[in-house]
């Protein structure tokens, strides 16, 4: 079994004090996953819009920045840092008082990309201390960016710096006419300061019944699947700011830490019926 399989059974293993919770509808189903995207940040795959041979574009592939940092091209003195197999996501106020940030999407407009319909994305994170910082982690489906009526959107993590002990997950549903838009969301409480003080995993485990979310392995909320997700979602990562909270005392920089970002692929059935901690396929 490679390493990163390897890790990922080990984290099923071990969460919550060394064995298998006994309620199986509280620990993630690895049943008949396939790896899809095992980002670990060894080397530095952004291009400034469309993928090419890259993995990731450095802006919404809808061309929408948002919050009150502009996300930046790599580059030199871009945004991004990748060192021992992290990404830094760096978020700085220049000399003429603007902020700017980064975003990176697992597609482009065009449609292209990698993400998967049915399976578990997670991300391993750790956030930046401060007010006014607003990182997600969260999935848009993967087709081109002028067909997105009835668009699915799912932030597994949506962290708000001026509250260090909850974070959001949410699910929307976003259309042309803004009166059909609909969604709902879940405030998951963590130990304050704990988010910032060290790394922890964010996951969604996508099947046709329900969205279920995850924090550190551990189910906290579940959504029914909405009947528009009818293609293969895509992640995104970014450190944007504001998002209505003021940045007067955001500190300047701040920084974001990505360790990886994992796709599982998983067919149509039902994510229930399987034992937790059974091997990935290869």
């Amino acid at each position: 079994m490679n390493t990163v399989l390897s890790r990922f059974l080990l984290g099923l293993l071990v969460f919550g004090g060394g064995a298998l919770s006994a309620r199986a509808d509280a620990t993630l189903n690895s049943c008949e996953l396939k790896p899809v995207m095992m980002e670990e940040f060894n080397d530095e795959s952004i291009a400034p819009d469309r993928i090419g041979p890259a993995r990731w574009t450095a802006h919404t592939p809808w061309g929408g920045d948002f919050g009150d940092a502009q996300f930046s091209d790599p580059g030199p003195n871009g945004p991004f840092k990748v060192q021992d197999g992290v990404l830094s996501i760096i978020a700085k106020k220049g000399s003429n008082g603007k902020w700017t940030s980064g975003l990176i999407a697992a597609a482009d407009a065009t449609g292209a990309g990698v993400g998967t319909r049915y399976g578990y994305f997670e991300v391993r994170m750790k956030m930046p201390p401060g007010p006014g910082t607003w990182p997600a982690f969260w999935l848009i489906p993967l087709r081109p960016a002028d067909a997105m009526d009835g668009k699915v959107e799912i932030d597994v993590i949506e962290y708000y710096g001026r509250a260090t002990s909850e974070y959001h997950s949410v699910v929307h549903v976003w259309f042309r006419d803004q009166a059909k838009n609909r969604g709902d969301g879940h405030i998951v409480s963590v130990p304050a300061g704990s988010l910032i003080d060290d790394f922890h995993t964010f996951g969604v485990d996508i099947s046709p019944q329900k969205l279920s979310f995850f924090f550190d392995r551990k189910k906290v909320w579940e959504y029914p699947t909405p009947p528009e997700l009818d293609s293969a979602m895509y992640p995104l990562v970014n450190l944007a700011l504001g998002s209505g909270w003021p940045i007067d005392k955001t500190p300047n920089p701040s920084t974001l830490l990505v360790d990886y970002v994992h796709v599982y692929g998983r067919g149509a059935g039902p994510a229930e019926g399987c034992e937790p901690g059974l091997p990935l396929s290869e």
